[in-house]
């Protein structure tokens, strides 16, 4: 499809001379080359599923309506107004009529120059055949896009004088051409042929409508380009009677008139569009940036993309929300996400089904099945930053999952739900792919408007008729990648990066690896390789991250600020020991009792804590955060809790006298088993909680009185493959398979179409399979293979399924022939006693 950045090729009008013109579109494909052939099939990939039989068998299947339909969904608005020309022309129409169609009478430089191009687009997508001096729009494509009053046609046109007298009284086309000044005739076919021939000769029709009044002109400037129908009453106004007499509107039922379609051609000065658009609408600079702005911005941003990614796994570490029975997140955990993140809950489902798609995210397939990071999570996080982000970028452009529709409805009414069902949008990769090729083709550090990013995206897919809802979808899928490269760090003020540029490069192959349905096109894990497109983008987006740092500025509020990201290590031990108070360019911490605890419990002692401060703080350890360790490590694991029910113990009998005599402990069921254990009817878990709440600092202990260690234990999934992108129809096939299948629909044609000798014994019953006597059958063969010829067979397999072949033998013994089938377009092997005949070639 020519989408308007390059030239079109240049039109070479068709040569029929010394050769007949095609009468079928078969014919038309049968005169074409390798190369146009496999033009055609990479155009429209849907032929080859499967591979026809033969150039009849690929005519008929270009010909079918979804065939078709999908072809003119795929053309840019100026080709498909070609078409619509096409549709509303004489059939066959020579090159002239078409070209006065599309540029008028007067003529239009910028039409006439991109038409050729157009036509030529149209003939090798098999949707126009014929020379110039007889174009023919396929019979499809003429009935989707033909004029008619249940489905109008874009240009507005209506049926022709011949189409709307179909069922007009004689007499009645008598008395129009009386009115009008002709000689009457004796025929209703001659009626209609002249005045045809008045209303497609300018000069008469000029001096016709000279005689009109205002008032009816008006009534024809009002229909002149569409819609073409307009009711009357049976007592019509004087204007509307002046021109149903002169047949300049044509009654097409008791209550509707039509304005005819050469009428309306004079009137517009002979076009069938009121603007024709040979040129697609530019997509220029609204707002300039130096490039190192843009750039600085987006990395600034993929920054906070890695960043919260991280954030929502980390909390999720132990497990996320649960799945839904109909599968995705509920609307009151996507909220709670929402929170978390502090973003909206668009901007929520965007980070949820990104992560989901890259792999990293996915459901456990538990009994109690949870969301939960995979064992890919862990390998992601080794990875450098700048790599992080490559990863999450090349899984965004190939995604069909489409994060936009969560909160709208399904066809059924079902509210679709993020990480859930029905959210595949086979598009969606092509036109977040088209988004950014347009933004890469503005100089460095320039941004688009995005209206005028989406004007030309509907230039270059105008879908038609029913084909508004789809039409909206490419919109809102352009809206939202605009959106989302923002987002990701992909493009900054609106600009493309330009370690986006040099990812886009390699996104191709991801893409392609997508529409083929391949899951892993765009996943990663220990099998990814990054390509040279990753590496550039790595390179170029390093340089522009903050480095990671190993310490921290411990604060007398107790609060530590770590200037710039942590390193590992140091972040995921401050994760426990510390609660996160602020985000930015530097992170806040704050020590809390509850914390220090926590770490604690993961099995760190006091001195440990102290030793961990000491090394990673670029300033002393405050008293106030040395005196919160020291007095948690004091009281932690004063009280112990087992399972008896559960029971807790304590060498402080004042202690366990104190809790029972506190009301907040009626919930627990506490009573005093021995001077210093309690018994409770909690378990365990209940009884640890209810002690804190009640300000104590309880450990747990096993079952042989030992204090337990609970360490943060992260909930990976089992492995899991990215989900498989959802191929907006078939892949585009590669050099490799076209020529396979050229070769092989070329054999099967020349099987089908080779002139051959008749048989010496006809087939009995009218059959087409020759007949002819073992010995006969073997010599001939035997000849062939002996001169290097061809010879035509009839063979019935092992299934008894019977077929014709054009073989050339090659070597014949042990009662089988060794031959290059050449409908097969491969060497195989026959059984003699299978072939039911042989016949020779005939010599032309």
């Amino acid at each position: 499809m020519a989408t308007g950045d390059t030239e079109r090729e240049a039109y070479v009008p068709e040569d029929q001379g010394g050769t007949a013109a095609p009468r079928t579109l078969a014919e038309a494909l049968r005169a074409r080359g390798d190369e146009g052939l496999a033009a055609l099939l990479r155009a429209r990939p849907d032929l080859l599923a499967p591979v026809p039989n033969d150039l009849t068998q690929l005519a008929t299947r270009a010909g079918t309506r979804a065939s078709v339909v999908r072809a003119l969904e795929r053309l840019d608005r100026f080709t498909l107004q070609t078409a619509e020309a096409l549709a509303v022309a004489p059939d066959p129409a020579p090159y002239a009529v078409l070209r006065a169609l599309m540029a008028g009478e007067g003529g239009d430089p910028p039409v006439e120059e991109a038409l050729p191009g157009a036509v030529a687009t149209l003939r090798e997508q098999a949707l126009v055949w014929g020379g110039d001096d007889r174009l023919r729009l396929v019979r499809t494509a003429r009935e989707l896009l033909a004029p008619s009053p249940q489905h109008p046609s874009p240009t507005g046109l209506g049926p022709t004088v011949a189409e709307a007298t179909a069922g007009m009284s004689p007499g009645r086309l008598q008395e129009i051409l009386r009115t009008v000044g002709l000689p009457t005739t004796h025929d209703p076919v001659s009626a209609v042929a002249a005045l045809t021939a008045l209303f497609t000769d300018r000069a008469r029709m000029d001096a016709l409508l000279d005689q009109a009044p205002a008032e009816a002109l008006g009534v024809l400037d009002r229909l002149v380009w569409g819609p073409p129908y307009g009711e009357v009453t049976a007592n019509p106004t004087p204007p509307v009677r002046w021109l149903r007499d002169r047949g300049l509107l044509l009654p097409t039922s008791a209550r509707t008139v039509a304005l005819p379609r050469e009428v309306a051609l004079h009137l517009r000065g002979g076009r069938a569009h009121r603007t024709p658009e040979p040129v697609p609408p530019p997509v220029a600079p609204a707002r300039e940036y130096r490039p190192q702005v843009v750039d600085s911005t987006a990395a600034g941003q993929a920054y906070t993309a890695l960043a919260t990614a991280e954030e929502l796994l980390k909390k999720w570490d132990e497990g996320g929300p649960a799945v839904l029975r109909a599968g995705g997140l509920s609307v009151r955990d996507l909220k709670r996400t929402a929170a978390l993140l502090d973003v909206t809950e668009p901007v929520a489902a965007f980070w949820l089904e990104l992560l989901y798609a890259a792999g990293l995210l996915a459901s456990d397939g538990e009994a109690d099945e949870r969301y939960a990071p995979t064992p890919a999570y862990d390998e992601w996080l080794d990875l450098p930053a700048a790599r992080r982000w490559a990863r999450l970028a090349t899984a965004w452009l190939a995604q069909t999952r489409t994060p936009g529709l969560v909160g709208g409805q399904d066809a059924k009414g079902r509210t679709l739900s993020a990480l859930g069902p029905d959210l595949d949008r086979g598009a969606a990769p092509e036109v977040r792919r088209r988004v950014l090729e347009l933004l890469a083709a503005l100089p460095p550090g320039a941004a688009p408007e995005p209206e005028a990013v989406l004007a030309r995206l509907r230039w270059e897919r105008p879908l038609r008729g029913g084909g508004n809802t789809a039409a909206d979808l490419r919109a809102r899928l352009a809206t939202w990648t605009l959106e989302e490269a923002e987002l990701l760090g992909v493009t900054g003020r609106g600009a493309l990066s330009a370690h986006a540029r040099a990812l886009l490069g390699g996104a191709g192959a991801a893409h392609e690896g997508a529409a083929s349905g391949a899951g892993a096109a765009h996943g990663w894990g220990a099998a990814h390789d990054a390509g040279p497109h990753e590496d550039a983008a790595v390179a170029l987006l390093a340089p522009l991250l903050p480095e990671p740092v190993d310490h921290v500025l411990l604060q007398a509020d107790l609060t530590a600020v770590a200037p710039g990201p942590l390193r590992r290590p140091l972040a995921d031990t401050l994760a426990v020991l510390a609660e996160v108070e602020s985000k930015g360019g530097a992170t806040v911490y704050r020590f809390t009792p509850g914390s220090v605890r926590r770490a604690l419990d993961a099995g760190q002692s006091a001195a440990d804590l102290h030793a961990f401060l000491a090394a990673h703080s670029r300033t002393p350890v405050p008293q106030p955060l040395a005196y919160l360790i020291d007095d948690v490590a004091r009281r932690h694991g004063h009280l112990r809790v087992g399972a008896a029910s559960s029971y807790v113990r304590c060498d402080d009998d004042a202690v366990l006298g104190e809790i029972l005599a506190d009301k907040r402990s009626a919930s627990l069921g506490l009573r005093r088993l021995a001077p210093t254990v309690l018994a409770a009817q909690a378990d365990p878990a209940a009884l640890l909680a209810g002690l804190r709440s009640m300000g104590f600092a309880p450990a747990a202990e096993s079952a042989e009185g030992d204090v337990l260690i609970t360490r943060a234990a992260a909930r990976r999934t089992p492995p899991r493959t990215p989900p498989a992108p959802v191929p907006d129809g078939p892949p585009v096939p590669d050099d490799t398979l076209l020529g396979a299948a050229v070769r092989a629909i070329r054999a099967g044609d020349l099987a089908a179409t080779v002139t051959r000798k008749e048989p010496r014994e006809p087939a009995p019953g009218g059959g087409t399979l020759p007949r002819t006597s073992a010995a006969e059958t073997l010599a001939t063969v035997q000849a062939a293979a002996l001169t290097n010829s061809a010879v035509w067979i009839g063979y019935v397999n092992a299934d008894g399924a019977a077929s014709q072949r054009v073989i050339a033998p090659v070597r014949v013994e042990g009662g089988f022939v060794t031959a290059y089938d050449h409908t097969a377009d491969e060497v195989r092997t026959y059984a003699l006693h299978r072939i039911t005949g042989v016949a020779e070639l005939a010599e032309e």
